[in-house]
């Protein structure tokens, strides 16, 4: 799988992580809120229930008011409330904060035992005892019983409470480690990047090294055969002088028509060779900017991935902002996802750091390579219009080839001794001539490449240093 794929996976998967958090944790907090009013609420009853009793008793006591309203009225208001709060810890009330029936079995069994408790044992003998059917210590015995069943309901409450307390560490937790494997994955990923750049750029580095002691070898080897050719060329030039000597005895005119036509045909020899020493100059120089365009064709790739991890960390520096102000609002119970948001902002802005430093690097080898790029162009543009010029200059030699041969022939009888030797002495030096003037054309052109080889290895060993 490409690395770009990857982070674009590790990218995806983080913000999943991120949503199915913030809803697990809201969906826990709420649940949170409601057991809490659950277990308000139980309490409420609780307490109402008590009251209730000691309203009765103060009724039968002869007490009429209660801060200014009837004792009978009161009576009713708390009778209503505790219908209310118990209907909706059975069923469920939304005004009242509780948005769903229970769920927990031991808390909904307790609950319907307090409410049929409450419903047919004592709410009826209260109704007597205000009529004088009953007595108080039957009353408060009963109460007695009754608070003590509240007390078991409100703990069930309480219990439930406290488990989904705990389901919601658990899950906090369970997030935690799922950004951590996340987090984990994506610095993987990034090392792993940064390990394909430092052993593209080893390669680079070792290919450019060894083109540079190819060239300096060439160097070496076509400066000792230009030293060679002009120990020749002197020799065979001290040769030719003799031969010119015996050659002055034929005629003039077969001479210098025998000389000029071994003159073109040894230029046009000559010409043929620079022409292939130039094309192969040529290749050598095309196939350096092949390397060097892939090596750019390299370098933009690792452009795009850095601006791929600079996009991620600006996203998971976001995703870590709005997970930071849900923790917030989510008070005491989001404090540890705050510290867990807090950490991934920070390695966001390590990761954008890093991708911005591999950004520059990337743009120096880039300009350093453009450079290369333009000095092997203009080596190409020399190769070729040497070419031209040595094409140009063949056609030529094969004009004066056929013009001066037909003159030889009317005077080879003539010249024949003495043109045999001085052609061959001439052949000797042109030839040698030619190979030298060739040499000096290659060794010019190599040290061209030399140079080009060594910015590149330089600049080739500044991103290896860098990277």
């Amino acid at each position: 799988m490409k690395i770009t794929t990857q982070l674009k996976y590790t990218m995806g998967l983080l913000g999943a992580v991120a949503v199915v958090g913030f809803g697990l944790t809201e969906y826990d907090i709420n649940r949170a809120e409601g057991d809490a009013t659950v277990v308000n609420r139980s309490g409420i009853v609780r307490g109402a229930t008590q009251r209730l009793y000691k309203l009765a008793v103060a009724e039968s006591a002869d007490v009429s008011t209660i801060d200014g309203e009837s004792i009978s009225s009161v009576i009713a208001t708390v009778d209503s409330v505790i219908a209310r709060n118990l209907n909706a810890l059975q069923n469920g009330d939304s005004e009242l904060g509780i948005n769903r029936a229970p769920t927990d079995r031991e808390y909904r069994e307790r609950i319907e035992a307090l409410a049929t408790r409450w419903n047919n044992v004592e709410k009826p003998l209260i109704e007597r005892f205000r009529q004088g059917q009953a007595s108080a210590d039957d009353l408060m015995a009963s109460s007695e019983e009754f608070f003590g069943l509240a007390n078991q309901t409100v703990g069930a409450a309480e219990a439930f409470s406290i488990d989904d307390t705990n389901e919601l560490r658990l899950i906090t937790l369970l997030i935690f480690l799922a950004n951590v494997v996340v987090i984990g994955f994506a610095v993987y990923t990034v090392f792993r990047a940064s390990g394909v750049l430092q052993s593209t750029v080893s390669s680079v580095s070792s290919t450019s090294t060894q083109i540079a002691a190819t060239m300096e070898e060439q160097e070496r080897t076509i400066s000792q055969q230009a030293s060679s050719v002009n120990e020749t060329t002197t020799t065979m030039e001290e040769l030719g002088a003799s031969s010119r000597q015996a050659a002055e005895q034929a005629q003039t005119s077969a001479q210098g028509a025998r000389q000029a036509l071994n003159l073109a045909q040894e230029g046009s020899t000559a010409v043929n060779e620079s022409v292939s020493g130039l094309q192969a100059l040529k290749d050598k120089v095309s196939a350096i900017a092949e390397q060097i365009v892939r090596l750019s064709e390299q370098t933009g790739q690792i452009a795009g991935i850095s601006d791929l991890v600079a996009d991620l960390a600006n996203q998971t520096n976001m995703l870590a902002l709005n997970a930071a102000v849900e923790a917030a609002r989510a008070g005491e119970s989001g404090k540890g996802f705050a510290v867990v948001a807090g950490e991934i902002r920070k390695l966001a802005d390590e990761s954008k750091r890093s991708a911005d430093k591999i950004s520059s690097l990337v743009t120096n080898v880039q300009a350093a390579m453009n450079s290369t790029v333009m000095v092997t162009d203009e080596g190409t543009k020399s190769a070729n219009a040497s070419i031209n010029l040595a094409e140009k200059t063949l056609d030529t030699f094969g004009g004066v080839s056929e013009a001066v041969g037909s003159v030889a022939m009317t005077n080879e009888q003539i010249a024949l001794s003495a043109k045999q030797q001085a052609v061959a002495v001439q052949q000797a030096v042109s030839a040698m001539n030619a190979i030298n003037l060739g040499s000096k054309e290659t060794a010019s052109g190599i040290v061209q490449v030399k140079a080009s080889t060594q910015e590149l290895n330089h600049a080739s060993k500044e991103l290896a240093a860098k990277v």
